[in-house]
């Protein structure tokens, strides 16, 4: 078992505690968070032990799990690499994609090991589906959610949309050629609403909607390719994959079947992927944990996670 501790016990970080403590391949060292009042009263209630500092905490243990404030990630995860130790990072990996650069350089001179916690990539409806997008053409996404004052100190690219710019990066196999956006600020300093168009070199069209003042929740992606579209629904969990195939000699009567204007016939086929319900919380952590120990790549690898930076913040640059 990997010794872990985390730095933030705030609404996020109880959650990863828990885990923590719950998982068979951490053993939960403690945690710091320098808020006393809230950090005392956690550990009052779950009996987590308490360090007084980061330098404590990172000192004790293999793996520093990072769920503080976003600005705060970078001297977190400075502190932790330079000491040998591997870093779990929650998402947006830093606040500025030189400090992810940064990032990424220190944890190769110390050899160690690090995760960006895009959650989404752990989402049973897309790991149902995720081998079926073959080279996708165009991608829609919607990220809706209503208000909530937490994650309001950062814009809704950062606190929503990268969930959805980290997934479209990880299935399309090609740079990003440009971006267009806009946005707009209704009751944050920041933008509460944006949209952004992403054009990839080999022809693929992203776009993207992300809100934080919406009356109703929504997390849905659609990916258009050949032949095939695929839905996903990160909220409800739910898969759907339509494929077109060429007609059989003899279809069935309640086929549907469609002709082009070339007279070019295709035969629909609805499927719904068996979804297996997981802890995607307690499975990123764990994917985590198995690269460390075998050696490999992190699923959400610092360098993915620096390019979705890259590519939010050049989203921010266009409002």
């Amino acid at each position: 078992m990997l010794k872990a501790g985390v730095l933030g016990a705030g609404h996020l970080g109880k959650i990863h505690l828990r885990l923590l403590q719950q998982s068979e391949k951490y053993e939960l060292v403690g945690f710091y968070d320098p808020f006393t009042e809230n950090a005392q009263k956690v550990a009052d209630e779950f009996g987590y032990k308490l360090f007084d500092s980061v330098e404590a905490l990172i000192n004790a243990v293999e793996v520093v799990d990072i769920v503080t404030p976003t600005l705060s990630h970078f001297d977190c995860a400075k502190q932790a690499i330079e000491k040998g130790k591997h870093i779990f990072i929650e998402k947006p990996i830093t606040n500025t994609v030189l400090e992810a650069e940064a990032i990424r350089t220190l944890a190769s001179q110390h050899h160690v090991r690090g995760q960006v916690g895009h959650v989404e990539r752990f989402n049973p409806a897309f790991m149902a589906v995720k081998d079926l997008i073959d080279t996708p053409m165009f991608i829609e996404t919607h990220r809706l959610a209503e208000f909530n004052p937490r994650g309001t100190d950062v814009p809704v690219v950062l606190d929503l949309m990268i969930h959805d710019i980290d997934i479209i990066l990880s299935v399309v196999k090609s740079k990003v050629k440009s971006v267009h956006a806009s946005g707009v600020s209704v009751i944050s300093e920041t933008p509460d609403i944006a949209n952004a168009r992403i054009e990839f070199e080999n022809g693929c069209v992203a776009n993207l909607t992300a809100s934080r003042i919406s009356m109703k929740n929504m997390r849905k992606s659609r990916f258009f390719q050949r032949d095939a579209y695929i839905s996903v629904n990160f909220l409800e969990k739910k898969s759907e994959v339509v494929r077109m195939k060429d007609v059989p000699e003899n279809p069935d009567e309640f086929a549907m079947i469609l002709q082009n204007a070339e007279g070019v016939k295709k035969q629909i086929y609805y499927d719904n992927p068996e979804v297996v319900a997981n802890n995607a919380i307690l499975d990123e952590l764990e994917s985590f944990a198995d690269a460390i120990k075998n050696n490999t790549t992190p699923i959400v690898s610092l360098r993915q996670g620096t390019e979705a930076l890259r590519v939010a913040h050049q989203i921010i640059d266009c409002f």
